[in-house]
């Protein structure tokens, strides 16, 4: 399998975002680009959710059920939102599909659900189906006061973990950085030892306006 694990530092830090740009940058070199999404939540608030922009930045055909495989309603983790539709989330059943996203493309990206630890079961974190799909993990993490903290804390249990971390991204990155943001990035990549990256506030509406990612390398 080809690909790209996408996972943040926690929850509202641009991790769809930067699985999108990566999707779109990609597909814009001709690469046929599948994506996958454990678990999608919130979609009782969100209207589109996260499937639909992947799939848009993608340029993919996939259905729904194909890209995320379990959707629920309420903005909650997915274990909890599982529980409230009656159901349970298989790890098998994700692991299948997102094996059969990648067989019809050239490379998958895939989009962790929150931050690495957060559970698909109370038995099964987002870092175990990380470590079965065992893809090179970029990080999105906010630009906010407290991202050295939290950034070194989520590669520190990625790379524990075992799984290679390629690149850090920060957003929304603003046009006038301050001195703080400039040394959070700057202390990110000297402690992390890893590469940083910055992606300004998109138009979602406008793939064709998202800067180029290239996370690898």
């Amino acid at each position: 399998m080809r690909g790209v694990f996408v996972t943040g530092t926690g929850t509202g830090v641009g991790k769809t975002v930067v699985a999108a740009v990566i999707a779109r940058s990609l597909a814009a070199a001709g690469t046929r680009v599948a994506v996958f999404k454990p678990a999608v939540s919130g979609l009782d608030e969100a209207g589109e959710g996260d499937h639909a922009l992947l799939r848009r930045a993608a340029g993919s055909d996939q259905a729904d059920a194909q890209i995320a495989p379990y959707r629920f309603g309420p903005p909650v983790s997915p274990h909890l939102g599982a529980e409230l539709a009656g159901t349970s989330i298989d790890p098998a059943r994700l692991i299948g599909a997102a094996r059969a996203a990648a067989a019809d493309a050239d490379f998958l990206v895939c989009e962790g659900v929150g931050g690495l630890l957060v559970p698909l079961t109370l038995g099964y974190l987002v870092r175990d189906f990380a470590l079965e799909l065992d893809l090179p993990v970029v990080i999105a993490s906010s630009q906010e006061l407290g991202t050295i903290n939290h950034t070194l804390l989520t590669i520190e249990a990625t790379r524990a973990a075992g799984l290679e971390v390629t690149l850090v991204v920060l957003t929304p990155w603003p046009d006038d950085a301050t001195v703080r943001e400039r040394s959070n990035r700057e202390a990110i990549e000297r402690l992390g030892a890893v590469r940083v990256e910055s992606l300004r506030e998109l138009d979602l509406d406008s793939p064709e306006s998202w800067p180029t990612l290239r996370f690898g390398g």
